[in-house]
């Protein structure tokens, strides 16, 4: 997969482990930003960036606004704002309605980055329990990106894969290991 300016990525029920699994093997060299939603409790300060930075070699930090997106960034979405990519590629927090009763959502990252990105996005959805990201990883597709989903018999929760599967057809479908080697191939494209 040539020519990826960068991944987000959905998970929902069963995500922490995922995504310590599919980031953890990313190279301390990898150039592409990362965006994570994970689906997180309203109330309380997510502590999601600090417990993936003990098992990351990247720079992992909670999405700021008006944040401009760097390479070799993780950012992870904060509980209670959605995450989007404005057209500069900087990063946008809104407080509008729930997704899928789910703030931050999937969706909504994964249509903005699409709108950003165009080609040059991938976008992986992870196990979970709702819908979320079935649509917005369609519309990733439809835009000319590239889509993976985890193979629903390897999800924790497969609700959310095959949700995102009965949507549209990924380039690839993969367990979570695979997902994680798939990313650590990629070479940032040179626009």
């Amino acid at each position: 997969m040539n020519g990826v300016r960068a991944v987000v990525i959905g998970a929902s029920a069963g995500g922490v482990t995922a995504l310590f699994t599919v980031l953890g093997a990313l190279p301390a060299s990898f150039a592409i930003p990362v965006l994570c939603v994970l689906h997180l409790p309203d109330d309380r300060h997510s502590q999601l960036a600090e417990v993936l930075q003990r098992r990351v070699q990247l720079p992992v930090r909670q999405a700021c606004d008006k944040q401009a997106i760097a390479p070799g960034q993780i950012y992870v979405a904060g509980p209670g704002y959605h995450l989007s990519v404005e057209a500069d590629f900087s990063l946008s927090l809104s407080q509008e309605e729930p997704v899928h009763f789910s703030r931050p959502a999937i969706d909504f990252l994964f249509t903005s980055a699409a709108d950003a990105y165009g080609p040059g996005l991938l976008g992986v959805l992870l196990t979970g329990a709702n819908e979320d990201g079935a649509q917005g990883l369609a519309y990733i597709k439809n835009n000319g990106g590239r889509t993976v989903v985890q193979d629903p018999r390897d999800a924790q929760v497969a609700l959310m894969p095959e949700a995102a599967l009965a949507l549209h057809t990924p380039d690839l479908i993969l367990s979570l290991s695979g997902i994680g080697q798939l990313l650590a191939t990629l070479e940032p494209s040179a626009c």
